[in-house]
């Protein structure tokens, strides 16, 4: 679908863009969700306005206790389904056995690799019925999404709408409609970790440091993407 600048650039509340989005797809929608704060919030959302949005999760077999806790939360509170996708267990296998269980931080090279078979073919699956996906991504959160727009064509994926309702939110709007609403939140963000990933992958960030420093910290900041997001 081809977006005017208008859509591009609007600045509507996260509500009205997720209206707008669902009915820009004109198809199935879904939320990919990582359980983050965002994520989680935007599930509220969803569910108060009534919209059929789904909601599906990537598994990559290293997530932290406090993810699936936080999922789990989720699925009673809401009494919605998550559809789960996992990587291909023959590439998992085949990676561990030639190249160990931490070879992602032995070069940026290996990460990739290792995101490719746990988080981007599992994407390339649950996206390939849907019209439009929605991410919880925000512009302050890091360099790498500082010009992203609130909907656009995802030409990685076959040029599917892809809605980003919380661009313009800070994190404290993000924290303050969370509390408000009572909205289940993953005990990590509460110990300093406001991006979280995989387990190995993520760490604690210290005052000052920006929102994904805690993500893959041993490399520079313009690289810390995984390849869900690609540009």
């Amino acid at each position: 679908m081809k977006l005017t600048n208008e859509t591009k650039k609007s600045l509507h509340p996260p509500e009205k863009i997720l209206q707008q989005g669902a009915l820009l797809a004109a198809g199935p929608v879904a939320l990919a969700c990582s359980f983050s704060i965002e994520d989680v919030v935007l599930i509220d959302m969803i569910q108060r306005l009534q919209l059929p949005i789904t909601v599906f999760a990537l598994d990559t077999g290293r997530l932290n206790e406090e993810t699936y806790e936080v999922a789990e939360a989720i699925r009673e509170k809401y009494g919605i389904r998550i559809d789960w996708y996992f990587p291909q267990a023959e590439a998992v296998e085949r990676l561990e056995r030639e190249k160990g269980l931490f070879s992602f931080r032995e070069s940026l090279e290996n990460r990739h690799e290792c995101c490719q078979i746990r988080k981007v073919e599992p994407l390339k699956r649950a996206l390939q019925h849907l019209s439009g996906w929605v991410t919880g991504m925000r512009r302050e959160q890091s360099v790498t999404r500082s010009a992203i727009a609130t909907i656009e064509t995802d030409s990685a994926n076959g040029g599917l709408l892809k809605i980003n309702p919380l661009v313009d939110w800070s994190s404290e709007q993000v924290w303050q409609y969370a509390e408000l609403h009572h909205v289940p939140i993953n005990r990590l963000h509460r110990q300093g970790y406001p991006s979280i990933g995989c387990a190995p992958c993520t760490r604690a960030i210290e005052p000052g440091e920006e929102h994904r420093a805690g993500r893959w910290w041993w490399e520079s900041a313009e690289h810390k993407e995984c390849g869900l997001h690609r540009r």
